[in-house]
């Protein structure tokens, strides 16, 4: 009997593995007819320009840089297997195995969107804002930190994450081009997509968000500033994140880009998906955060209260904390020389 779980054994060691292969989109599978006259062949035609363009999981390429980086790509495929797709799965769509258990939903990479970035509204992240999110993981959510591993690794895995990002916003361009256009797909047709992809990634320098003003010192009448621009006389912010910053109220804010339902961030819970600095704060109020709208241009005449609405973020950010510590009972200790007996610290 013992042979059998052995024989059992070695005849599924014998057996060969799977590859991995990139899913065609949801939007993709689900065409009908009544959206082509023959959506099986356009999937296969998308699908081929695909595997010309960015290959596989195995055989990785990035649109818009050479050959030479397979190596580099195919590291960072491996890196993104082991680290990534439990949660944003094999083509990055966000639907790994863990993805339903978690909330915030791990990010779908295929539409090109990032939402922690340092450039203006409606441009294309920079690299180094994706470093930057893979390093420091973005804080109350289940994305964690990196920064641990070897910079090898976070570079080759941001460039393989680029990779499905280029794939899924090729296959959306092909697709809007034959149903909506009713374009035939062909190599040209491709080769104009993916030029197109590349010529978005090139972000000028002026739409990288550099504050206005410097940041003044973290003062008193600052934070109070910040608050009247937060909920005072023409605030705008309270309305979704309330007067105290706590967003209880669940306002409706609308969908994200994702098609989620979108929520105001909690700021008393001192968790900033994107980061705390100054700077981090400074950049969601300037570029919003979508849902939430770019204020950029609300302030133009007064800059400095943006940086006053960040100090009164960053204030309210330890209102719990504050809350908790005023409910303390006082810190005592036990002096060894007379045990049991107990003082206030300070005494």
């Amino acid at each position: 009997m013992a042979l059998v779980p052995t024989i059992a054994l070695l005849v599924v060691g014998c057996e060969r593995s799977v590859p991995p292969a990139h899913e065609p989109s949801s939007a993709l599978t689900s065409l009908s007819k009544e959206d082509v006259a023959d959506p099986e062949k356009l999937r296969n035609e998308i699908n081929e320009q695909l595997l010309k363009h960015c290959g596989t999981p195995l055989e990785p390429k990035l649109i818009g840089h050479p050959e030479s980086i397979a190596e580099h790509l195919a590291y960072g495929a491996e890196v993104y297997r082991l680290r990534c797709a439990a949660c944003h799965g094999t083509t990055g769509y966000g639907d790994g195995p863990a993805a339903k258990t978690l909330l915030p939903l791990p990010r779908d990479y295929s539409k090109g969107i990032f939402k922690f970035v340092s450039v203006v509204d409606g441009v294309k992240p920079l690299r180094d804002d994706l470093m930057r999110t893979v390093r420091r993981g973005a804080r109350g959510t289940s994305m964690p930190a990196f920064g641990l591993l070897p910079q090898e690794d976070l570079e080759a895995v941001v460039d393989y994450v680029l990779v499905l990002t280029h794939r899924g916003e090729l296959e959306s361009a092909l697709r809007e081009a034959a149903v909506d256009d009713e374009e035939p797909i062909t190599d040209g047709l491709a080769d104009k997509a993916a030029k197109s992809i590349v010529a978005k990634w090139v972000v000028p320098r002026d739409k990288i968000i550099h504050p206005m003003t410097a940041e003044p010192p973290y003062t008193w009448a600052s934070i109070q500033q910040g608050k009247e621009a937060f909920s005072g006389t023409g605030g705008v912010c309270f309305k979704c994140h309330d007067r105290d910053g706590s967003a209880r109220n669940l306002l409706e804010v609308g969908k994200d880009p994702w098609g989620h339902d979108g929520k105001a961030a909690d700021l008393t819970s001192g968790m900033f998906h994107g980061g705390a600095t100054s700077l981090d704060i400074y950049r969601r109020i300037y570029g919003g955060v979508k849902p939430m709208p770019a204020f950029a241009n609300a302030y133009a005449k007064d800059p400095d209260v943006l940086w006053h609405l960040v100090h009164y973020v960053q204030y309210v950010s330890g209102a719990r904390r504050r809350e908790l510590l005023d409910k303390q009972a006082p810190v005592v200790s036990t002096s060894p020389e007379s045990p049991g007996a107990a003082k206030t610290d300070g005494e």
